[in-house]
């Protein structure tokens, strides 16, 4: 992995992966439509001459192997992350994420570039059954359109793994929090206490129950799980794994911690129900015993996630203006 091609590279996850890859001597090329990535996330990136950025869309097939072309691995980061309002927009999903994990693959097989990492994530599981969900836990019916779309990115790379002899790397996370995180509970929870501190709006009855990842943790477990080169000891040349912490926080706690935080005591308005929204899993948590087992686990609580959430947002008011 000497010259990196990222999908998604001004996105929250993706611009923290250029800079992690950058420190560690990499040529990095960046991709983005810039539709949610923020140019500021790339600052640093941009000043380093071993980083070029091409703002291209990944369902334009011929743009894409373009620039994909000298790279000898693709980190398949973009997507529709907006899981709400999947049922508003539903070709969102399927062209953002199915068909464009479909183009990288392609533009991958046409540049004969064999070795992917790719955001999936714990949505897949649905509302699973065993808790906490380990990586071969059966998928029940999807609740979520954005699951059933990475379900589906998931089978089109084990297929390529398969039938051109790629290598994938495919990690299924829970949220994520840290520096430039930019949606998502905490994102709306702040802007709500910003407009209007005497008062919160939370969707569901706050029960819901999840896990979370801090970013750097997150990319230290990607990294480590490619550096070992995990998927060559698979049958099908694949590797899955959870990430997550080895805990998890109802959603009323989150509240707690977040208004301790900002040293507000706002009045709680839950909207009812177990769910916060239709395809809302109201209790996820990840098995994460097998990236534990290769040397990545979590270092970083849930509560000190939050808290660097928040200070990040704090320092960063430009991304509530951006992201409106």
């Amino acid at each position: 992995m000497e010259r990196v091609f990222v999908t998604g590279a001004a996105g929250f996850i993706g611009s923290n992966l250029v800079d992690r890859l950058l420190e560690l001597g990499k040529t990095v090329v960046g991709w983005d439509d810039f539709s949610t990535g923020q140019k500021l996330f790339l600052e640093n990136a941009t000043k380093n001459p071993n980083f070029k950025l091409i703002e291209g869309d990944n369902l334009d097939l011929p743009a894409l192997t373009k620039a994909m072309r000298g790279c000898d691995f693709v980190f398949h980061f973009a997507a529709n992350a907006d899981v709400r309002f999947g049922i508003i927009h539903p070709h969102k999903d399927l062209q953002q994420n199915t068909i464009a994990t479909f183009n990288v693959l392609e533009a991958m097989r046409l540049n004969n570039v064999k070795q992917i990492g790719f955001s999936s994530t714990g949505s897949i599981y649905g509302e699973a059954k065993t808790i906490p969900t380990p990586e071969n836990a059966e998928c029940p019916i999807q609740t979520s359109l954005y699951g059933a779309s990475k379900l589906a990115c998931e089978g089109l790379i084990e297929a390529y793994c398969e039938g051109f002899e790629f290598e994938g790397y495919i990690f299924r996370f829970v949220s994520i929090l840290g520096p430039r995180y930019s949606h998502g509970h905490i994102f709306d929870f702040y802007k709500q206490l910003l407009d209007h501190p005497e008062h919160l709006k939370i969707l569901g009855d706050g029960t819901q129950r999840k896990s979370y990842l801090h970013i750097y943790d997150c990319l230290n477990a990607v990294l480590t799980a490619i550096e070992k080169r995990t998927a060559l000891q698979e049958r099908h040349r694949v590797s899955i794994f959870n990430l997550g912490t080895k805990e998890y926080l109802q959603v009323s706690d989150s509240v707690k911690l977040i208004c301790q935080t900002l040293n507000l005591k706002p009045e709680l308005e839950y909207t009812g129900g177990k769910k916060g929204w239709i395809g809302d899993n109201p209790f996820i948590f990840l098995d994460t015993a097998r990236i534990e087992g290769i040397g990545a686990a979590a270092k970083r609580t849930i509560r000190d996630s939050i808290v660097d959430t928040i200070n990040w947002i704090q320092k960063n008011h430009w991304i509530l203006e951006r992201n409106n």
